[in-house]
């Protein structure tokens, strides 16, 4: 049983959440969350790059030069590799870069960065983030708590939240359905709804 403090909205102390999640030390996986990590940033990768190959080169229909007595190699083609201006021979084509993460690999991954939030004294867990919608708001509610960079997360999808953090440099906003191990790593700090936290741990259990 791991019991985790949670603030209300003004950043007090509340009922704790208990779960039968292990939050130790021993539960996070680096090798798994690099894994993770590697894998969220090979699909954002566009795979566009693109040469033109020998059937791709325009022209080609007469021979260069004849069969004989130019003292140079045969050719049949100016689109040969071999010719000035021919085609690439096996240059990069559109390709996708997405990897496989198999869904109890995820599931380590998210249980590894919960952890290592947990042990740093990096998570921080509220009944409900709340927002004005102006940047300067949020700004000042993160950082007089030393909050930044941080990645905030809501149980849904919160429009002022959103409006709110996109400007800051230093923070992030996804609600809980766009969770992002990646995103987890890159900002020290993780802010989480308390409804958002159980929905997380839910997969784990």
């Amino acid at each position: 049983m791991t019991d985790i403090v949670v603030l209300n909205k003004k950043f007090e102390k509340a009922a704790p959440l208990k779960t039968d999640v292990d939050l130790s030390a021993d539960k996070i996986n680096v090798p798994v969350v690099h894994q993770v990590v590697k894998a969220t940033l090979a699909g954002r990768r566009q795979g566009t790059a693109a040469t033109k190959n020998k059937a791709l080169v325009s022209g080609g229909g007469k021979k260069p030069f004849k069969q004989k007595g130019t003292g140079n190699a045969r050719q049949g083609s100016k689109r040969s590799p071999l010719m000035p201006g021919g085609g690439t021979t096996f240059g990069p084509q559109p390709r996708s870069y997405e990897q496989k993460v198999n869904k109890k690999v995820m599931e380590l991954a998210i249980h590894s960065i919960i952890a290592d939030k947990f042990q740093a004294g990096k998570l921080t867990v509220v009944d409900s983030v709340e927002s004005t919608g102006k940047t300067k708001d949020m700004f000042k509610t993160l950082s007089e708590r030393n909050l930044l960079p941080a990645l905030v997360v809501t149980n849904e999808m919160n429009d002022k939240v959103s409006l709110a953090t996109r400007n800051i440099a230093r923070a992030k906003y996804a609600p809980v359905s766009g969770f992002s191990v990646y995103e987890a790593v890159k900002f020290e700090n993780l802010v989480i709804e308390k409804a958002a936290l159980e929905k997380l741990l839910s997969r784990l259990v």
